[in-house]
């Protein structure tokens, strides 16, 4: 067990998260913009990264935030109308609030390499699940010499409280102990899996379903909501496995919902079974997918990607 408990950690991320909620649940139906990737992002993208390293920067002015969003599209002459919405909206959140402090707080995330102790915010994670009113999350986690000690976790859709943990210390819903089943391969476990297919092969999930003879129904959400639901004993087995295309996962993507899940009693690794190595800044270039487990199963997902060749050592 950790001697550290990072209560003021802890207290931040929350409250923050839930600032962040309330301005979400306050925008949602507005259109999405397009990223130079083609990805989309709402004003909930911006506004939830405003308030989130607002509070981040002023409990603990010298940690850096690798944060997923800039302010540079939001800054253009085209999204002069979107400007005021969000305005309008963090009015609501934090009265007194005005554009160009909401620019400077979105740019308090733009750190974009290691460091021996950083934040890292995704302000939205699962974008298409919330243009759609489905599952997304804000996940937030901090870093301290290339282990993940504290994450929060808001999946609105799954309740109104934030999940969170903190290293050697347990993951928990409010008060309370989030824990994972100890469902084995021949007791059918549960995948969990993304709706959007866009980072993560479907057809390969299907192939190691089939190899394992899983023939139980499929959990099908977006974002790191995904590794809550195994966090605390829905789902057993949570796969994003590579559709070779060179793509390279994000740091936001999946710190908090790691930590979560180990300090609930699961496994997180990549699909070679390598530990997620926090060391590279903004993706994990070190790594190739995820598979994120139970535990108990969690040997024979990964024997069953190198037996189907779907990722080989």
């Amino acid at each position: 067990m950790s001697n550290k408990t990072y209560a003021a950690e802890i207290e931040i991320a929350t409250m923050a998260l839930a600032e962040a909620t309330l301005l979400c649940h306050s925008v949602q139906g507005h259109d999405a913009m397009i990223k130079g990737d083609l990805s989309p992002v709402t004003i909930a993208d911006f506004g939830s990264q405003a308030v989130v390293c607002r509070m981040l920067r002023e409990a603990f002015p010298d940690d850096p935030i690798i944060a997923e969003e800039d302010s540079a599209l939001l800054q253009s002459s085209e999204q002069a109308e979107l400007r005021q919405i969000l305005g309008t909206h963090l009015e609501m959140v934090r009265p007194g609030a005005s554009l160009s402090d909401a620019m400077k707080w979105i740019d308090y995330g733009n750190a974009k390499t290691y460091s021996d102790r950083f934040w890292t915010l995704d302000p939205i994670d699962g974008t298409k699940g919330f243009l759609r009113g489905g599952h997304y999350a804000i996940a937030l986690a901090l870093i301290e010499d290339g282990e993940v000690v504290v994450c929060g976790l808001a999946c609105p859709k799954l309740s109104d409280q934030v999940f969170f943990a903190s290293r050697g210390n347990g993951a928990y819903h409010g008060d309370q102990l989030l824990q994972v089943t100890q469902t084995h391969i021949s007791g059918e476990p549960r995948i969990c899996q993304s709706i959007e297919s866009g980072h993560t092969s479907l057809k390969d999930i299907h192939r190691v379903a089939d190899y394992l003879e899983i023939n139980t129904a499929r959990v099908e959400l977006d974002s790191q909501a995904k590794y809550v639901v195994v966090a605390r004993g829905h789902a057993e087995i949570y796969m994003r496995l590579p559709l070779g295309n060179g793509y390279i996962e994000r740091i936001w993507d999946h710190a908090a919902g790691a930590l979560l899940l180990s300090e609930a009693g699961g496994k997180v690794t990549d699909c070679g079974g390598r530990l997620l190595d926090l060391s590279c800044g903004m993706g994990l270039e070190k790594n190739v997918g995820i598979i994120a487990t139970n535990g108990v199963v969690h040997d024979q997902v990964i024997e069953a990607l190198e037996s189907l060749d779907i990722y080989p050592e």
